[in-house]
């Protein structure tokens, strides 16, 4: 399975500098896109690693847990568990993911410049789970469920219930969807469905945070946190892969007695 992925994120590297075929809002680089890539899927891996290394808790720990002690914004989530709400929360996850290459598809623009929206994507992706694997292997968190006294030792002790901060999911269907409608937004700049494409793309991700705290995976602020970061990052990435035009604004170089420099000069409309 990693080995597919490494291919597939090689094969779009390959694609970046041939993909601007017809006209595109971004610029990106084999060099500088490559890298990017490369380190957030590095980072990743060693985030993953730092997770899988994750001791159980002791059963003295277990039961030191106290509601009392949660941070009183997210004391209402504490005990939470519903598995019904874990399963539901995977289908706007997943959905989510799906979202560029519909978009792709309905698109023209972003259709002729297929391989090139699809590398910032991993690129976006790469930074978002580097950011969230890293964070979650370093801070020992406990779940909601941890609190809950009916829930099984063995399940409350278990170390993936240590990883709570912060909100994967959210965070992951934020990148997803924000990312889908910045790239619609920069490709269609006059459409009149973008404030409809940007309603979406912050409903989904804030409903898969709610399934989440209602399954008493993450409290308040993990999915609060959680859906910054990947809103940030969806918007952020493909922003500074942005082509300015700066049309009104020349720079010429000035020779005058005993001084050298550059001149700016900006035309009004």
């Amino acid at each position: 399975m990693k080995s597919a992925i490494l291919l597939t994120i090689a094969s779009l590297i390959t694609w970046i500098p041939a993909s601007a075929q017809t006209e595109s809002p971004y610029k990106t680089s084999w060099k500088t896109d490559g890298l990017a890539i490369a380190g957030g899927v590095g980072l990743s891996m060693f985030g993953l690693s730092l997770i899988k290394n994750k001791e159980d808790l002791t059963e003295a720990e277990v039961n030191a847990k106290n509601i009392e002690d949660v941070f009183f914004i997210d004391r209402f989530a504490a005990g939470d568990y519903s598995s019904q709400a874990n399963k539901d929360s995977y289908l706007p996850f997943y959905g989510s993911f799906a979202a560029v290459p519909v978009a792709m598809l309905l698109d023209k623009g972003q259709r002729n410049n297929a391989f090139q929206v699809m590398a910032l994507y991993v690129e976006t992706m790469a930074v978002t789970g580097a950011l969230f694997s890293i964070t979650a292997g370093a801070v020992n968190r406990s779940r909601p469920y941890v609190y809950n006294t009916d829930r099984p030792l063995g399940h409350r002790a278990d170390s993936d219930s240590q990883r709570s901060f912060f909100a994967g999911h959210t965070a992951a269907t934020a990148t997803a969807s924000f990312f889908a409608a910045k790239v619609f937004s920069d490709f269609n700049p006059d459409s009149k469905a973008k404030p409809y494409v940007w309603a979406a793309a912050a409903i989904v991700p804030a409903s898969v945070g709610y399934m989440r705290l209602r399954a008493g995976r993450h409290f308040l602020t993990d999915n609060l946190l959680g859906y910054g970061i990947g809103a940030g990052v969806g918007v952020l990435v493909p922003h500074l892969h942005k082509v300015t035009k700066n049309t009104n604004l020349t720079l010429q170089p000035f020779s005058a007695a005993g001084a050298q420099g550059l001149s700016f000069t900006y035309k009004l409309n």
